[in-house]
Parts: C-alpha cells; structure tokens; sequence
C-alpha cells in the first residue's frame, strides 16, 4: 500500500485546507457547548447498513486515502460500508460490510473512487463485464487483487500534464514537422503509394488474425513442448558435436570421393554408349530362352512337387490305404514273351524300343460318348510346336463336348488317354503326330470311335484309379517318370 504524504500541488494544498478546517471547526463547536456530543452522534461518511448484511474482504494495491466508514456502492448506490483497513506485506486488505439485500456474483470486481474532483473515496462493487457471472457473493468472500483497481487521483493528472508540457518535448514538435514536410517534398505520390501498400498490408494481416492466432498458439504448444524436452534436446545437441567433428576432419576425403564419383559417372556413360549395340543383342538373344521358361509353364512347380515324394510319382498317395499301397500285378508267364524280353533287353544300343505287352482286360470299358464331327484339321494345330494344352487352340478350332486335357501328374480317369511322349496317335480328334506337354493326359470325350480294322487306344480301365495298373513292360525310369500307363 502506498501513502502519500507529500502533494506538490496547489490544488491538493488547498483540498487539506478545506478538509482541516472541518476537525476545527467542530473542536470551536465543541469548545463552545456545554456539553459534548458523543461519537455515536457525529454525521460520518457513508455508513453502514440498516439491516442484516455480510461482510466481505477487498484486496487493493493501493487504497489512496480511503477511510473506515467510507461509502461502498454498486451502480452509485450506497450498499455498505468500510468497516476496517488493513496491511497485508505490500497488499491493503479492506473490510465491508454490505446489505443482504445486494447480490452480487461470487466474481465480482472492486475498486476505489471518488464521488467528484475533490469529493471523498468510496469503494464500488460491480459484475464482471469481460467474464460470464458465476455464483454468488456471501459472508467471509474475498475479492482478490486480480479483480481490483483504483481511478487515477487529480494530482497524478496533473503531474502527468506538467511534466508534458515542461519536459516532455512539445518544443520539438516543430522541429519534427518541418523535418518531416523537407523528407515529403517532392515524394507525395511514392509516401501515398507506401501508404497504400501499408493498407493492403495490414487488411491482408487482419483478414488472416484467426490464422495468425492460430499460428501463434501452435508455436506456443510446441515451445512448451519443447520446453519440456529441453533436456533430450539438450543431449541431442550434445550428441552432434563428434558426428560434426569426425565430419570436418574428413572433408577433404569426402570431397575427394563426390569427385570420383562424378567422374565415375562420365566413364559409366561413355560405357554405355559404346557399348549399347552389344547389350541389346545379348537382350535379344536371351528371347528364346525367355520363351522356352514361358511355355515350360508349371512344369518347375510339379517337378518340385515329385522332388518331394521321390522315388514315387505325386499321384502314389492315391494308392496308399491304412499305410499300405494296393498294388494289381499281372504276370505274363507266357515262354515266348519271356523269351523275347530277354533278348530285347539284351539287345545293343540302338535297337528297337520294347513293345507293349497286351494283356487282356477283364473289366468292360466304360461307354464312350459319341464325338461330334471329324478330327480336328493340322491347320488348327500347329504340328511343329508343342502345344500347352487343349485351352490355348485358336478361335477357328472346335473340340467336342467334355474334351479336356489334364495336365501332368494329374489322375487318369476311366477311359483317360496318356499319350506317349506327348505326341498324339491316331484315334483322337487330334491329329495324328500333335504334341503336347509330356505327361498330358485326355479326357475320354477325346477319343474316336474305333474304326473297322484300327486297333483301338490303350485307354485306363476304370479300376486304375484305385491302385490297378495293367501292366507293360518297362523299367525304374518309367516309373519315376509317372508310373507305367497304358
């Protein structure tokens, strides 16, 4: 709390003069009577309330020179009074007491000021005007120093205007304006086109404030933020220090090496130049190789697939029941057939492969289902090239119904064919000498009527599928092969 004991003004010399002759003129009245009045008699300033009333405590930075029993008014009617002032460090603490019949909100403000140029203090209590209202006040509330403020007292007004007018340069104004007008002269239209330029300026700000506010309180999340940081950062930083060092010393090296790598560019160029011609023959001759990996097709996979039940063929598990494999042998005790596969199996390189043994099948063959049209023309199967399977014929080329080919290591079914080697015999709607991919298997729809006098295809009987094999000559190799078909 400031005390002013001291006023350098005419006026405040004379405000004293007028409050001292009041105390001296009751003390001639006094003097005069014969009987003295008691206090409880004296007028007082303002005065307390007639009725019930609660007491609240006001803090102020600085009371001025309000007295106890000074007036407390909201909207400049007189509520209250000051019961007490006091001291708290450098805070006034001041004590009112207020009718119950004045509500106010638990929020409300205060302040000191006064009731005319020269007329006494008085504290005002009002409502909040930049926050919402919220509750209200009561018995032993405190407003506190946040919520208070005082008026500006006659003498610092006029000390203010008398150090302007003294000491506060007005005597430079002219100087100022006549420097002003000599830097202008000349220079209106570029000033009014700066003017202009300031204008867009400040309207561009003003249309981007709530953007600028936003900016503004991101930058203040994120300097909070890192201010929480502040000590990772801090290593961060630290931890740079011989990552930048190392890479100082070693300037020169790396300057060195972006140069040789610069230079490698150029000879890589000239490399690539020269050597361009050589690069897309070798592209182009690698084509038929390319082309032979496309058309083996799956046949990398299903090798894989036989790797892994080697020595058997994949379709062996087929044949396997409760851990045992059922397997059909028919054995041609025949002397002669003996006979001759013994010197067959004798014979030198070159001479002629085994033939099939024909062994007569007990179980009738399934009812072949009748082909529509003839056999497919050569011109529809390009007898020169292996053909992937019956799905890649051109449009002009139609098969029967149900003919299909299986691929490799697929079941044969009942009345299937298995051409040998690939190539297709005659009896088929394929003609005779077509290829395909070894172990491709047709489907019964595929197979012609036998005509009068043409031995009929080796067809699989429809026991096969369960493990019956009819049997034919050969050896471990056509077995791994894919087993013996017929």
């Amino acid at each position: 709390m400031t005390r002013r004991f001291a006023r350098s003004n005419a006026l405040t010399s004379t405000a004293r003069a007028v409050r001292l002759m009041v105390p001296a003129a009751l003390t001639v009245t006094l003097t005069a009577g014969c009987t003295p009045p008691s206090l409880a008699d004296l007028p007082l300033p303002g005065g307390g309330p007639s009725g019930d009333a609660y007491h609240v405590t006001v803090e102020f930075s600085d009371v001025l020179d309000l007295v106890p029993q000074s007036a407390v008014k909201v909207n400049d009617v007189t509520v209250g009074s000051v019961e007490k002032i006091s001291l708290s460090g450098w805070t006034a603490r001041v004590r009112l007491k207020v009718d119950k019949k004045v509500h106010l909100p638990d929020n409300a403000t205060g302040a000191v000021r006064q009731t005319s140029l020269l007329g006494e203090k008085f504290v005002a209590l009002s409502a909040p005007t930049g926050e919402k209202a919220v509750g209200n006040l009561s018995e032993g509330d405190v407003i506190p120093l946040s919520r208070t403020r005082r008026s500006a007292e006659v003498e610092e007004v006029l000390g203010a205007l008398g150090l302007l007018l003294n000491g506060g340069g007005l005597a430079q104004l002219k100087t100022i304006n006549e420097e002003l007008g000599k830097a202008f002269d000349g220079r209106e239209e570029n000033a009014r086109d700066a003017l202009r330029q300031l204008n867009t300026f400040i309207s561009g700000l003003d249309a981007q404030k709530a953007d600028i506010v936003r900016a503004i309180d991101a930058l203040d999340r994120l300097s909070a933020r890192m201010n929480g940081q502040r000590a990772t950062i801090g290593g961060a930083v630290d931890s740079l220090a011989p990552g930048l060092k190392v890479l100082a010393e070693q300037r020169a090296q790396l300057t060195t090496a972006l140069t040789a790598l610069g230079e490698l560019g150029q000879v890589g160029t000239r490399v690539i130049n020269q050597t361009r011609d050589n690069t897309v023959a070798s592209l182009r001759a690698l084509q038929p190789i390319l082309s032979e990996l496309v058309a083996a097709g799956d046949h990398f996979p299903k090798s894989l697939d036989f790797m892994l039940s080697y020595p058997f063929p994949p379709n062996a598990d087929q044949n396997i029941v409760d851990g045992a494999m059922n397997l059909h042998l028919t054995l041609d005790l025949n002397a002669a057939n003996i006979l001759s596969n013994l010197l067959i199996a004798n014979s030198p390189a070159g001479a002629a492969p085994p033939t099939v043994a024909t062994v007569p099948r007990t179980p009738a063959l399934p009812a072949v289902p009748p082909v529509l049209g003839n056999v497919l023309p050569p011109i529809c199967i390009p007898l020169d090239q292996v053909l992937p399977g019956l799905d890649k014929l051109s449009a002009g080329c139609t098969l029967p119904p149900e003919c299909k080919s299986l691929p490799p290591g697929s079941p044969i079914p009942p009345g299937g064919y298995l051409p040998p080697d690939g190539v297709v015999a005659p009896g088929t709607v394929l003609p005779a000498g077509a290829r395909l991919i070894p172990g491709t298997i047709l489907t019964p729809a595929c197979i012609l009527p036998p005509a009068p006098g043409v031995p009929a295809l080796p067809v699989a009987p429809p026991g096969s599928a369960t493990g019956e094999i009819i049997g034919q000559v050969g050896g471990l190799i056509d077995v791994l092969k894919g087993g013996l078909h017929p």
